[in-house]
């Protein structure tokens, strides 16, 4: 798994940060872009490569 993005949970727009990041990396090319939540960082991650255990 491989971060591209990240975002503060606490952000004032929340994940949309985040999610605009993945849109923006899905329309670039990388499909598999997504956002998490790292709950021990308290941040929205875009990732791509997750493997399904990682899932």
């Amino acid at each position: 798994m491989k971060v591209l993005f990240s975002s503060p949970a606490g952000h004032p727009q929340g994940s949309w940060p985040a999610e605009a990041r993945a849109a923006e990396e899905r329309k670039a090319g990388n499909p598999d872009a997504e956002v998490i939540m790292d709950r021990a960082s308290d941040d929205f991650l875009v990732v791509i490569g997750r493997t399904p255990k990682e899932q």
